[in-house]
């Protein structure tokens, strides 16, 4: 068993940055991909961002250029940092991880808010 633990989200204007945080412990040599996914209140649970354990990483068209995946192994955390924010990206944000898409272990979420 893997358990996930997102941080970081809030609420923030447009134009703002966050950066939100999963902390991974368990089982976590059965990690090979994380990513960060987001539902929307209607919408469907979208991937927004993901990395593999090369480093590879993908983004959705929505946050290229303007969010960053990351992860410390030696944290054992993934990070998403997420700057230029429009109120678009208004979600609960999601941490999946498992040893290949789509995810077997899934955070609580973290509510991130943009709004003036």
């Amino acid at each position: 068993q893997v358990q996930l633990v997102e941080s970081g989200g809030g609420l923030v204007q447009p134009g703002g940055s966050l950066r939100l945080s999963c902390a991974a412990s368990g089982s976590i040599f059965s990690i090979n991909a994380m990513g960060w996914y987001r539902q929307a209140p209607g919408k469907q649970r979208e991937l927004v961002a993901a990395i593999n354990s090369g480093g590879n990483t993908y983004y959705a068209d929505s946050v290229k250029g303007r969010f960053t995946i990351s992860r410390d192994n030696a944290k054992n955390t993934m990070y998403l940092q997420m700057n230029s924010l429009k109120p678009e990206d208004t979600a609960v944000y999601y941490c999946g991880a498992g040893g290949r898409f789509p995810p077997t272990y899934w955070g609580q979420g973290t509510q991130v808010t943009v709004s003036s």
